[in-house]
């Protein structure tokens, strides 16, 4: 194994043992369920906002380690950033996991420790699982109250 295929594994292994934001946040947010039927990925986000930023972010829910370490990745990123640049980390994130395998990937600086997560691209079945979050972030974000699903 490659030293960053065991980069990958203890990142990715690390936020499914111990998610971060995991938890429901206090006082008043929006909240959207996500669920991936392919797998079973089932995950709702909370969001709290503020002044137009990301006051405060948890979820609950279950799902294979590469969702749960995405959606825990996630709320370290984007808590205490706007809704724009929320946006923009979503739209850097999809287009890292969703290129063509093989394709070069030119990191994004905003990404951080969220490239550890780039080689999803490689097996298309999982990027509904790293994605699941992000998708129901956004639907949060936009204010929307149905459940987001991958299908």
């Amino acid at each position: 194994m490659s030293e960053l295929d065991e980069i990958y594994q203890e990142v990715v292994m690390d936020h499914n043992r111990r998610p971060r934001n995991f938890r429901k946040p206090e006082g008043v947010y929006q909240s959207v369920e996500g669920y991936n039927p392919f797998c079973g990925d089932r995950y709702t986000i909370y969001v709290k906002l503020e002044d137009g930023l990301i006051a405060d972010i948890g979820f609950h829910g279950a799902g294979c380690a590469i969702s749960k370490a995405s959606t825990s990745m996630m709320t370290e990123v984007v808590k205490g950033k706007s809704v724009a640049e929320a946006e923009e980390l979503f739209d850097a994130f999809h287009q890292m996991v969703t290129r063509e395998p093989g394709t070069d990937f030119d990191p994004d600086e905003k990404l951080g420790d969220l490239e550890i997560l780039s080689g999803v691209s490689e097996f298309p079945i999982r990027i509904k699982c790293a994605t699941l979050s992000w998708h129901t972030l956004r639907a949060a974000l936009e204010g929307r109250e149905e459940s987001v699903s991958t299908e």
